[in-house]
């Protein structure tokens, strides 16, 4: 994560979701070949994105 620190943006205002949680569905998306909307309601909503 320290590697990956410098292209993560920092937070204006709003408070931040664990950016290890992003990744991991971001990862678990792409090598699934799924949309957002087919992830579990573990990596957030649908429509948050």
């Amino acid at each position: 994560m320290a590697r990956l620190e410098p292209y993560v943006p920092n937070s204006h205002g709003k408070p931040r979701v664990d950016d290890r949680l992003v990744l991991s569905g971001i990862v678990l998306v792409n090598r699934n070949g799924l949309r957002w909307y087919d992830a579990t309601r573990e990596y957030g909503a649908h429509r948050a994105l």
